[in-house]
């Protein structure tokens, strides 16, 4: 099975985070230029804490427009698609009560608070990073101890891993450039 396949296939279902990191090793580089655009993002369910996390807020994905400006969490709301600023948000908590949002559907009043974290600013920059053996195109967030680290599926699909260092492993997830 090809890279795009396999990583279609643990989008629709969930995997183990080993499998996943096996794949992301075995995908090549993406340099910062090739990452700049509008991205897509889904969640690649493997047990990580923030499994399904994101989507309950109204994640949309991420918007890179150079080097220096990218935003890390592009929301759906009512209105269209609105950047919020990461430091904002209570990560921490969000990993302790996601088994209970998952469970009672919370993402309609969670999704409501989203456009009170609003910003316009950049939260993040990017930068070429060594992280398991490779040096590829990484968003590196400002406020955050959260390093989002890419690898190439194809010209429209990243792979990513966040190594968060509240996380033992990372939270996988890919990106589709729109």
């Amino acid at each position: 099975m090809d890279a795009v396949a396999e990583l279609r296939t643990m989008e629709r279902r969930s995997t183990d985070t080993d499998s996943a990191l096996a794949l992301f090793d075995s995908l090549p580089p993406v340099a910062v230029a090739d990452m700049l655009g509008d991205w897509h993002g889904a969640g690649v369910a493997t047990g990580n804490p923030l499994d399904g996390v994101l989507e309950l807020s109204g994640w949309h994905g991420k918007r890179y427009r150079s080097a220096e400006d990218a935003h890390p969490l592009v929301m759906a709301g009512r209105r269209g698609l609105f950047a919020v600023n990461p430091a904002l948000v209570p990560m921490r908590t969000a990993m302790r009560a996601a088994p209970l949002l998952r469970r009672v559907r919370a993402g309609g009043p969670v999704r409501a608070l989203m456009p009170l974290l609003r910003t316009g600013k950049p939260a993040a920059r990017l930068r070429m990073v060594e992280y398991r053996g490779v040096v590829s195109g990484t968003m590196i967030y400002d406020a955050l101890p959260v390093n989002d680290h890419f690898r190439r599926v194809d010209d429209d699909t990243l792979m990513g891993a966040m190594d968060y260092r509240a996380l033992d492993r990372p939270f996988i997830f890919v990106l589709h450039r729109e």
